[in-house]
């Protein structure tokens, strides 16, 4: 939902997260409009926990990089776009030093999309390529309805993948596989 028609850059929306009573809402800018998150459901969160949970530990283990939950990203430079992840990981070597309190200035290097029942899947597909097109690598869009998750990346149509197939974590996070029916309750 587009909130007002004028113009907002990332300092605007650090300024609107600050003030009083703004702290549970969540909003995101493409191309300087604001648009307000919905609410999350349970489905979403389970999902979110399940999936957040291993990629974290493989990095870890790894010493990989960070993995981060609803963090707002915005590619340096491109003061007029950022996203806020439901799961995001940046590698050690990409993250800035140090890690910043306010917004991430770079995007990730995998972004994750969860659907819930007010997202459009044609809605988060275009968000996945604003995620290709500031620099993410790999997005996944998972969907819960589905039991399927749908892998983006640059200069390449979209893979779906279901139950009985396993995530990779490709060059992003070389030897990360799990078994999607691992992330449905």
């Amino acid at each position: 939902m587009t909130v007002q028609q004028r113009l907002y850059d990332v300092q605007d929306l650090w300024q609107l997260y600050c003030q009083p009573g703004m702290d549970q809402k969540r909003f995101e800018l493409i191309d300087g409009e604001l648009f307000e998150m919905s609410g999350r459901g349970g489905v979403h969160g389970r999902i979110a926990i399940r999936l957040g949970r291993y990629l974290y530990s493989f990095a870890e283990e790894n010493a990989l990089g960070i993995i981060t939950a609803g963090t707002g990203y915005h590619k340096s430079g491109d003061r007029f776009t950022l996203l806020l992840p439901d799961i995001a990981f940046i590698s050690y070597a990409r993250a800035p030093v140090p890690f910043p309190e306010k917004f991430v200035p770079v995007m990730p290097d995998l972004a994750v999309e969860i659907r819930s029942p007010s997202n459009s899947l044609a809605d988060l597909r275009h968000k996945a390529g604003v995620y290709l097109r500031q620099g993410t690598q790999l997005v996944w869009i998972v969907l819960p309805a589905q039991a399927s998750v749908e892998i983006h990346r640059p200069q390449s149509a979209a893979e779906t993948l279901g139950l009985g197939d396993a995530l990779s974590g490709e060059d992003i996070l070389p030897g990360f596989a799990l078994d999607i029916s691992l992330l449905f309750p």
